[in-house]
């Protein structure tokens, strides 16, 4: 026994010193072993790839991430999968108002980076048994790190996306909602994935971020605004907290996008595409260093915040990282940007989940329908235009434009030089040749320019002057120069501000009727006015000094280019003839017509013509007739005089005044129309009669002239009983007869639609048309609003030297009436047909919501070539539509050779800007 001790002993210290070698070896070999996969790390080149991360807990919204990964192989690593993994919350209310790489979670320890994960799967396989050590504190810092990376990265888009403004309710963002994000990835913590991290994974992951940060280029886009003034902008913009557009009622929303259910996947894909400018770049890296400090301070607090909001979960699968990258790369190359083009902005978001409560942009109301009627149901004589869809599936981009090849050549009116249907035409003894007929087909080809043509001059100089080879027609200037309508001056055509019945002058003419009946009241009582017979359209263009807006129209007849002269002027005018149809307005709307020596015969066959006007004056209104069987005697004169006397008497006109101006050595008799129907109940003789009760008054598409008048509304709720509010008064103040019994065309009740309607349209006018497209206003002057509704944007563009044509087309619900109560005018119209107007005529053309809508009854190529014929070179499309449609609009722009300045999609929702420019094609369209 006492020999066993010491052997014992022995033994013990040999095992000891034997063990302690042992951990000395394994110590070092893990020493040599980590410096080795650091140095091996950082030898291997990055690799930079462009990823869209997926989450497969969410469904709300992401920005592509650029990131650079340090792989060894080509192959793709795979993120961990578990099977208990918990869904990330997405919330409805407002994706994308935090830190795109910002996650919420109630336990902020199981938060990691996308590329932490990926990280760690890079690495040797051979290091997954090496010795390991808990990983919670790492995971907190991977996470803020790669929040901050990840914040510089997206920077540039929310930028856009707040200064677009394509829609977000901005009560909803000052709330903050917690909110999933898809470039991050959220790890359950169990002990059976905690030995797959080495003990190095901070230093490792670390090293990298640096990379990252290193080899990021920041972007900025250009536009029309210099990049100061976008960042001054953005700045002003992130402090605002605005309305956003009316809500849709509960009925209505039963027709929008749903919120996301399971499986469903929402991808973002924003893609700015711009010129290098290293001073602007430069500035954007200094302001993404300032964003990114003041997010991190943010992040700091989002636990606080996140601890009010609701959470919805929903649950998806994700898609591979390579269709992913093929997705992105196939994108990237179908946005490439002509190197010949200016700027182009493109920025692209796709869900199928919150649509409606991040699009912002107004969609009407099937319910509401019920409520207003269309312009086409109206119209009992309305064509049918329907037409199928194309079925071909193929891209029009780059589609084949040629020339017009017609007799009419740069002036080529569609629906009023169509020779085949005028030479058809079994009279002319009503003006029927003057009157729209339209080819079945609109025209797919392209109007020339005539030669010399120049960008117009600037309004108020184009009152006086034009260039003369932009209307090149003489022969107003030969036929009624004396009279100083028109003047050729060298390379301008100029005009004196005659007429025929003011030679010395529109302005003194203006004042002589003011004298004459002082109710009139340029400017406050008369505020839109109808001028018939209007020539060049001097009288409306000086009634602007007297803020009263004049729609003028004449016919396209032997006083060549009239209505042409007066729009190149940045004078509001149509082309039209008082024939066998109705005049495109409603009834009661005009506080004023005005016809000088306008040669319409107005007493002849029952006074037809004469009853049209009744049926479009206002109730109390002044019809102003200014010709020369008002104060000369011919024979011709007196016999006319008397039959208009008879004439106005039987239509209990009242003959307010005749007075004569000295200076001119003209007279004017002055008409009051009725506000009540004592005077035509009264008549011992029924002529012209009263119209029968199912004559609707404004049905105005298409509708034969009739000769009978429709009795005065009396009751106090119904349209044109009261004058409206004095301008500009009228301007905001919901008309009276918009009860609140009445939907409203995007579900409230109608008051309170029309005054929202003028909110959302006066920020996205300031907010994001003047400030976030930089769009320079000082060179616009003729707008025209394609698919108006309550008139809001014309309304919000008030203040500027800018006159807006209200369209509403005759599907639509009948708000015309609402836009002239509200002091503006408008007309109807139906966009698969040719608009009444000379080419080049407008500046900038703006469509809510109408291709998508057009799709449905004709095709968009004859319709964007009707854009391309009205708007001038240089001048401005806006459009706003569904995602889809913006992008055919797109190609059928690029194609025209358009500039496309800006694309964005947001929610299915997108806006478009571009501007035309000076190309023709070579070919010419073969004779029709």
């Amino acid at each position: 026994m006492a020999l066993g001790r010491p052997r014992s002993s022995k033994r013990s210290s040999s095992s000891s010193s034997y063990a302690s070698t042992v951990t000395t070896v394994v110590f070092l070999a893990l020493c040599v072993l980590g410096v080795w996969m650091l140095t091996s790390n950082s030898a291997v080149p990055p690799q930079t790839t462009t990823r869209t991360s997926s989450d497969s807990s969410t469904s709300s919204t992401s920005t592509i991430a650029t990131t650079t990964d340090f792989v060894s192989s080509s192959e793709e690593p795979q993120l961990p999968k578990s099977e208990d993994k918990e869904s990330t919350p997405a919330f409805e209310d407002n994706p994308g108002d935090l830190p795109l790489d910002a996650i919420k979670s109630d336990d902020s320890s199981n938060i990691v980076s996308d590329n932490d994960a990926k990280s760690r799967e890079d690495r040797p396989k051979d290091n997954a048994n090496d010795v390991q050590e808990p990983r919670d504190n790492n995971e907190a810092q991977l996470s803020e790190e790669s929040t901050m990376t990840q914040n510089q990265q997206v920077e540039a888009t929310q930028k856009i996306e707040e200064k677009l403004d394509l829609g977000g309710n901005q009560e909803q963002n000052t709330n903050l909602p917690d909110q999933s994000n898809e470039s991050t990835e959220h790890v359950e913590s169990d002990n059976s994935k905690s030995n797959d991290t080495p003990n190095d994974t901070s230093l490792e992951i670390n090293g990298q971020e640096q990379q990252q940060q290193q080899q990021q280029q920041p972007e900025e886009p250009e536009n029309n605004a210099n990049p100061q003034d976008i960042q001054a902008t953005i700045a002003n913009i992130e402090q605002q907290q605005a309305t956003d557009i009316p809500e849709i009622s509960g009925d209505s929303q039963n027709d929008q996008p749903k919120l996301g259910t399971e499986g469903e996947k929402i991808t973002q894909e924003p893609e700015i595409h711009n010129q290098d400018d290293d001073k602007a770049q430069q500035q954007t890296q200094q302001q993404q260093e300032q964003d990114s400090s003041n997010t991190n301070n943010n992040n700091e607090e989002t636990p606080s915040l996140e601890q009010n909001q609701p959470r919805k979960r929903h649950r998806g699968k994700n898609k591979s990282t390579e269709d992913q990258e093929s997705q992105q790369t196939e994108s990237k190359e179908s946005q490439e940007v002509p190197k010949d083009s200016k700027t182009e902005i493109k920025v692209e978001e796709t869900t199928t989940a919150g649509s409606l409560e991040t699009s912002g942009i107004p969609k009407e109301s099937k319910e509401s329908k019920k409520s207003w009627s269309t312009q086409a149901a109206q119209s009992e004589n309305e064509k049918d235009r329907r037409r199928e869809e194309s079925s071909s599936d193929g891209s029009i981009y780059g589609y084949t434009w040629q020339m017009c090849n017609v007799t009419a050549g740069p002036d080529y009116i569609p629906c009023l030089d169509n020779e085949k249907a005028i030479k058809q035409l079994r009279t002319t003894k009503h003006f029927e040749h003057r009157e729209r007929h339209c080819p079945e087909e609109g025209p797919t080809c392209l109007v020339s320019l005539p030669e010399g043509y120049k960008r117009s001059i600037e309004w108020p100089r184009s009152r006086d002057k034009i260039w003369y080879h932009n209307v090149p027609h003489t022969k107003l200037a030969e036929v009624k120069g004396h009279q100083n309508w028109v003047k050729v001056t060298g390379e301008f055509l100029t005009f004196p501000g005659g007429g025929t019945q003011f030679i010395h002058g529109a302005l003194h003419y203006i004042e002589f009727l003011q004298q004459s009946v002082p109710d009139i009241a340029w400017g406050k009582r008369t505020r839109v006015i109808l001028d018939v017979g209007c020539g060049v359209a001097s009288f409306g263009g000086f009634l602007f000094e007297k803020d009263v807006l004049t729609m003028s129209f004449a016919p396209k007849d032997e006083h060549e280019a009239q209505v042409q002269f007066a729009l190149e002027r940045g004078i509001p005018a149509i082309s039209a003839v008082m024939g066998s149809q109705r005049l495109p307005f409603p009834s009661m709307v005009f506080d004023t017509i005005h016809c000088a020596r306008c040669r319409v015969p107005w007493h002849v066959e029952g006074g037809m013509l004469l009853l049209e006007l009744n049926r479009v004056l206002r109730p109390g209104g002044f019809f102003v007739w200014s010709a020369t069987p008002v104060y000369q005697t011919l024979e011709e004169d007196v016999e006319i005089w008397k039959e208009m006397s008879a004439l106005t008497k039987s239509m209990c006109w009242e003959l307010v005044t005749i007075q004569k101006d000295k200076l001119n050595s003209v007279g004017a008799a002055i008409y009051r129309k009725p506000i009540s129907n004592e005077c035509y109940d009264q008549r011992k003789h029924k002529r012209p009669p009263m119209c029968k009760n199912d004559d609707d008054p404004n049905a105005a598409w298409y509708v034969p002239l009739q000769a009978c008048m429709h009795r005065a509304p009396v009751d106090n709720t119904v349209r044109g009983s009261s004058w409206p509010e004095q301008w500009p008064q009228r301007l905001q103040a919901p008309p009276y007869w918009l009860n609140s019994s009445q939907m409203g065309v995007y579900g409230k009740p109608a008051p309170q639609d029309f005054s929202t309607d003028y909110e959302h349209w006066k920020r996205v006018v300031n907010k994001t048309y003047m400030n976030g497209l930089g769009i320079n206003l000082s060179n616009i002057r003729n707008v025209m609003d394609m698919r108006s509704v309550y008139g809001g944007f014309a309304a919000a563009l008030r203040d500027l030297k800018v006159w807006v044509m209200n369209v509403v087309n005759i599907d639509s619900p009948d708000t015309l009436p609402v836009i002239y109560e509200r002091g503006l005018f408008g007309i109807y119209h139906d966009w698969c047909e040719s608009f009444s107007t000379y080419p080049r005529t407008y500046d900038l053309l703006h469509a809510d919501h109408l291709f998508s809508k057009l799709k449905k009854r004709c095709k968009l190529q004859p319709v964007l070539a009707e854009v391309d014929r009205i708007v001038r070179p240089g001048g401005k499309l806006i459009v706003r539509d569904e995602s889809s449609t913006i992008g055919e609009v797109e190609n059928l722009l690029k194609s025209l050779r358009w500039e496309v300045h800006l694309t964005f999609s947001k929610n299915q929702e997108g806006l478009l800007s571009a501007q035309k420019g000076d190309w023709r094609p070579d070919t010419y369209a073969e004779s029709s």
